[in-house]
């Protein structure tokens, strides 16, 4: 099997357990930080990964590491240690997320502009955003000064390339193109 397709296995049990207490937005919030950490830090990434520390001593690291998350969750993060999946708890956040923003009716959504943005400016973009696709956009900000203007916005696979970098690379194609 796949590991995309174990991640999502693991991520619909959880969601499924989330809706279950009423918590599945908590239990998103729990996981991605649990998988940023984890990933993030090379020494937890290390014990977590080692098969030299016990799978017993890492679901008690667990259940240390996270005392004031309900207990069900810690119970599903145990069950994954125990059977030697961690290593895709990055996956099964992500997978978990997609599943709690498509039962909100949200989307992630990243924007890329050739400099820092106000508050007001990204206000506007995200409602624009939110109307033009239906659905509570969650936009995540980037300035990348190589774009010269425009922007760039990324949903899901999508990308819309509206930069003045990329209309000047299909001028200068056409013109050399004649």
């Amino acid at each position: 099997m796949r590991h995309e397709a174990i991640a999502r296995n693991y991520a619909e049990v959880l969601f499924e357990l989330g809706e279950q207490h009423g918590e599945s937005e908590r239990y998103g919030a729990l996981l991605e930080a649990l998988a940023a950490a984890v990933t993030g830090t090379p020494r937890v990434l290390a014990v977590m990964m080692s098969p030299r520390v016990p799978k017993a001593a890492k679901a008690e690291l667990l259940a240390d590491a996270l005392p004031d998350a309900p207990k069900p969750f810690v119970l599903f993060l145990q069950a994954l240690v125990k059977r030697g999946r961690q290593g895709l708890l990055d996956e099964v956040a992500q997978v978990y997320t997609s599943m709690v923003d498509a039962k909100l009716n949200r989307v992630r959504v990243g924007v890329t502009l050739a400099h820092e943005s106000d508050a007001a400016l990204r206000q506007q973009i995200s409602v624009s955003l939110t109307k033009a696709l239906g659905k509570e956009a969650l936009v995540r900000f980037a300035a990348d000064p190589a774009l010269l203007g425009g922007s760039v916005v990324r949903v899901g696979d999508r990308v819309h390339d509206g930069s003045l970098r990329r209309k000047m690379i299909m001028l200068r194609r056409q013109l050399l193109n004649r």
